[in-house]
């Protein structure tokens, strides 16, 4: 949906022509009304805008639509983390099982779809490894369909495969998970909007409240130019950093393929973490 033109407006008013009549109330912001040609083109004008180094995604990206009414607009407040941590769920390290990064692993059967392993390392911004850190990952199956209400597009189930799995990284701060690697998906953002493939992380810290997460998306994908959710990190560098690379040396033979993924918490180097607004 295009959205008004604050700028255009003011000089509508400041100038000796008429003020048009006012427009009709724009449709819902779910209704892909925009084609692609139309993102692509605000995704560029917006790069060009950008201020130089900025490493996280900016919060009101116009092309990714429903960031304009999702996106906070008022400063944070600070609340008290103890009163938040007792109504937050307790979480403890014997919890986690190490099975449960294997989301091939399903009684019944296997899942259908590419075989993948993703290891990496959990770092701060100096480079040290963070020990102990819970990572939840969730994803679409191979044919692009998360186990969820909400999705809905006519592409199969996989009966085998639930796309969700937590880990624990290790005294270096490593971690790693067993998957299937996800389709690219629709989504309503604009007419014949697609979605590059991708996990979702989930990173907490000591407590409940302290959570950052973020996705990682596979090497040389055609939808990262079409994508404003990607595009969203407007600088290149830091854009990069959410791609994995392909390591043949974790590759597994005639059974997996590998990719490496560190992520870096803090710093000039941190890789790009999402705010909590959308779930795409």
């Amino acid at each position: 949906m295009a959205v008004d033109d604050d700028t255009s407006r003011e000089h509508l008013r400041s100038s000796d022509a008429p003020v048009s009549p006012a427009a009709p109330e724009p449709a819902p912001l779910d209704v892909p009304i925009a084609r692609q040609a139309e993102i692509t083109a605000e995704i560029g004008t917006l790069h060009q805008g950008a201020a130089p180094g900025l490493l996280q995604p900016l919060l009101d990206f116009r092309p990714y639509r429903s960031s304009a009414l999702r996106h906070p607009t008022k400063d944070p407040r600070h609340v008290d983390p103890e009163e938040i941590e007792l109504f937050a769920p307790v979480f403890g390290q014997l919890d986690v099982d190490p099975v449960e990064a294997d989301l091939t692993l399903a009684p019944g059967g296997e899942p259908i779809g590419e075989r993948i392993r993703i290891v990496g390392r959990v770092l701060d911004g100096d480079g040290r490894p963070v020990a102990g850190q819970l990572i939840e990952v969730w994803q679409a199956n191979a044919a692009g369909r998360y186990v969820h209400k909400r999705d809905q597009h006519p592409a199969p189930l996989d009966p085998h495969f639930t796309g969700v799995g937590r880990a624990l990284t290790g005294s270096d701060g490593s971690y790693e998970f067993v998957t299937i690697k996800p389709g690219p998906y629709p989504w309503k953002n604009h007419q014949n909007a697609w979605r590059p493939a991708h996990v979702h992380f989930s990173l907490f810290g000591t407590e409940f409240t302290q959570r950052m997460i973020t996705q990682m998306y596979f090497p040389a994908d055609p939808l990262f130019a079409l994508d404003p959710i990607y595009q969203a990190v407007t600088d290149p560098a830091a854009r990069a950093r959410l791609v994995a690379r392909y390591d043949h040396d974790i590759s597994e033979h005639e059974w997996l393929l590998g990719y490496r993924w560190d992520i870096i918490l803090t710093g000039g180097h941190r890789t790009p973490m999402e705010s909590e607004e959308g779930d795409h």
